[in-house]
């Protein structure tokens, strides 16, 4: 097999997927493609660049057959359920790369078309930068945050969901008042249901801040 940058990601991606962040180092990487580790360095001059990298991957893999929507809502709710499916598929690369900035052409190309929603929801210039900062920051986040969970063993994921079930069920109305009042619904709202929220309170601020602006 021909060492490329290719190769040299579609190993890390396994790697990484198969034995966990920790286990990707130079040397392991060598031995996954069957050469001696500083072949690596001819094509990435660090480790640091393959994780870069990955982050180029799961970017890659949102965008892929990505199209504008109808109008600006559209198109940043494609694109932030594009950028949560990616971290779900890899959460092991999620919560690895999903933070750091690639500087690749479909990075460049996803933050063409928020930016470009953004001009068509009314804003410009640095008012436009800061949303798209806010935007993607806080569709990344949430991506790596389900990612991270995840990761927990199961025992753990299902602990924390049973602290919903029924720790908080059992707060004390007295001291808790709020909590207990909404206690009983908390478990009810699955994954999916907390993403669309959220995401629909960012646009909605999205928005009003248009209009306002307006």
């Amino acid at each position: 097999m021909a060492l490329t940058r290719t190769a040299i990601t579609d190993a890390a991606m396994r790697i990484v997927e198969t034995e966990g962040a920790d286990a990707l180092t130079l040397r392991r990487l060598g031995t996954e493609l069957g050469t001696n580790h500083t072949a690596v360095l001819r094509h990435f001059a660090s480790k640091d660049a393959i994780v870069l990298s990955l982050a180029e991957r799961l970017m890659t893999e949102a965008l892929s057959g990505f199209r504008t929507g109808a109008g600006w809502r559209e198109t940043l709710e494609t694109l932030a359920r594009r950028v949560r499916a990616a971290c779900l598929r890899h959460p092991s690369v999620a919560v690895l790369a999903a933070v750091r900035v690639s500087r690749s052409p479909d990075e460049f190309r996803g933050a063409n078309a928020v930016i470009g929603a953004l001009a068509d929801a009314g804003l410009h210039g640095r008012e436009a930068a800061l949303v798209y900062r806010s935007v993607t920051d806080l569709a990344l986040a949430a991506g790596a945050y389900e990612a991270g969970f995840l990761l927990l063993d199961a025992s753990a994921r299902e602990g924390d969901r049973e602290a919903m079930r029924r720790e908080y069920l059992l707060a004390s109305p007295a001291e808790y008042p709020h909590l207990a009042a909404v206690a009983p619904h908390l478990a009810e709202i699955d994954d999916d249901e907390q993403f669309e929220s959220s995401l629909r309170l960012i646009l909605d601020g999205v928005a009003a801040r248009a209009t306002t602006g307006r």
